[in-house]
């Protein structure tokens, strides 16, 4: 049996990660949880997927590739897709920049700080997403 429209996108998730190793952890351990996981190297091609498809919610890298930041990322949700500006989780391992410490308290969204085992990103995915 199949799932279909709202109930297929809730468990759908963008992962926006620019670092091939950390992405392709990061898929597996959100597949082996029963999401559905769609990656994109940079924040840039994130928001091109966020204009056409339908997401549960994201998770990003605060800093990728393109001068494009979470911040931007969140602002863009908030704007565009405001159902999925609650639903992002961030994760970074530049918490010591005070630019990023400022932009992660404006954006006001869960932050996961690199390195980080499974059981901290589940936990964090399934209070702001939910289960599968």
């Amino acid at each position: 049996m199949t799932c279909s429209g709202a109930a297929a996108t809730a468990t759908r998730i963008l992962l926006i990660e620019d670092e091939p190793s950390v992405a392709a952890f990061l898929r597996a351990a959100l597949v082996r949880q029963g999401y559905e996981v769609i990656s994109s190297p940079s924040a840039s091609e994130g928001l091109q997927l966020l204009a056409k498809n339908d997401f549960g919610g994201v998770i990003s890298d605060f800093r990728t590739p393109g001068g494009i930041t979470g911040a931007d990322v969140h602002d863009w949700l908030r704007r565009h897709r405001p159902e999925l500006a609650s639903r992002i989780i961030f994760i970074t391992g530049d918490t010591a920049s005070a630019e990023t410490i400022a932009l992660l308290a404006k954006a006001g969204t869960p932050c996961i700080e690199k390195p980080f085992r499974v059981k901290q990103l589940m936990a964090a995915v399934e209070k702001t997403l939910g289960k599968p």
